[in-house]
């Protein structure tokens, strides 16, 4: 599957768009590191386990957004995006979207 944040893809032709599909996960994070952001956020710096968290999360919606693209006969997915949004004091949602594509 091509993933690409593009609107097109150079040295191909788009032959079909299928729709919109995207790809959706909500994590919480745990009680440990919250704690650990806390106490970071006194003297500054990376708050890695939330880092990771959030990787996590991109890489779950981006594969829900393959399976989906693959659902519907699509080979690319065009203008992906991610969108994140904060939802309660501890849970995030992440989005990966696009245009699913039949692309030669």
């Amino acid at each position: 599957m091509l993933i690409t944040t593009m609107n097109d893809v150079p040295g191909r032709t788009v032959q079909q768009v299928h729709g919109e599909v995207f790809g959706l996960t909500v994590r919480s994070r745990h009680v440990g590191s919250q704690l650990g952001a806390a106490l970071k956020s006194l003297a500054g710096g990376e708050l890695k386990g939330m880092t990771k968290n959030l990787e996590e999360s991109r890489q779950e919606a981006i594969a829900r957004l393959t399976a989906a693209a693959e659902a519907l006969g699509a080979n690319a997915v065009v203008a992906m995006r991610f969108d994140t949004t904060e939802m309660g004091d501890t849970w995030t949602e992440v989005c990966a979207y696009g245009t699913a594509c039949t692309v030669g």
